[in-house]
Formats: C-alpha cells, structure tokens, sequence
C-alpha cells in the first residue's frame, strides 16, 4: 500500500539479546512474561493508530511503521531501546547489561523506490544482525 499510495515505510525488526540465556536463568514462565512486559512497552511507545508491533518469532519483534521517514524510524527505534531499557527487567546472566536489552534493525521504504517486502524484510534482518555483532543494545539502520 505504501508503494501504491507513493508514500515512505519503515520496518524495525527487534530481538531480545541474550534471550536464551534469560530463560536458562530465570525459567520459561519469567521469560514469557518478560516478552508481554517488552510487548506492551512496544505498544505503547507506538502510539499512531496506523504503526503495527508484532511478534515476529520467539524473542524477536516487528515493527511496521506506515508514512515514516528513515530519521524518524531511526528516533522511534532508540526510543523503543531506551524505554525497553528504562524498564530495568533484571537479566543477570546477559553479558551485555545486568538487564535486559535490545537491538533493532531499520530498513526503510523511501519515496518512488520499487523493493518487494520480501526485500524490505531482508534488509531490516541484516541491520538486525549488525546490531548484534556491533555488541547488542543498539540501533543500525541500513
């Protein structure tokens, strides 16, 4: 719709570092409720009735927001860290903060460009995984 519509998109991908561990540590029940606590924090944070948040697999999450600039999307996406940050969830056993933390991925969908959500997916994946290598808790944007 957005390329239809002639209009900018961004997507967000999330994942929770250190998860596996998280669960290890503190049991499978801490870590589902720890996923809800991260899932309404997202929500929240996202207040335009258009933005979607949604689980996109075990500890990772999507973010779709419609009619989004790259620096916007950028300034949301370290929004959500901070406030996933802010929310102090103790994760002893992470290696990158004694609490739990995220990392995000942006990709973007500028004016006039034809790339495929397949594509668009792909690219938020690898900023994704650039955050992670670069040591987790942070935001790249590809």
């Amino acid at each position: 719709m957005a390329k239809r519509m002639k209009q900018t998109l961004a997507v967000i991908l999330l994942d929770v570092d250190d998860f596996k561990a998280y669960n290890d540590s503190y049991g499978h029940l801490a870590g589902d409720d720890t996923l809800k606590a991260i899932a309404n924090t997202l929500a929240t944070t996202l207040q335009r009735q258009v933005d979607l948040v949604a689980r996109y697999g075990g500890e990772e999450f999507a973010c779709v927001l419609p009619n989004t600039s790259p620096e916007q999307a950028f300034i949301m996406a370290e929004q959500l860290r901070l406030e996933i940050l802010a929310l102090m969830l103790p994760h002893q056993a992470s290696p990158t903060a004694g609490f739990v933390t995220i990392s995000l991925g942006i990709a973007s969908l500028k004016l006039g460009q034809d790339i495929s959500d397949k594509v668009l997916l792909n690219q938020a994946d690898k900023a994704l995984y650039q955050a992670k290598s670069q040591g987790r808790n942070c935001t790249v944007m590809l």
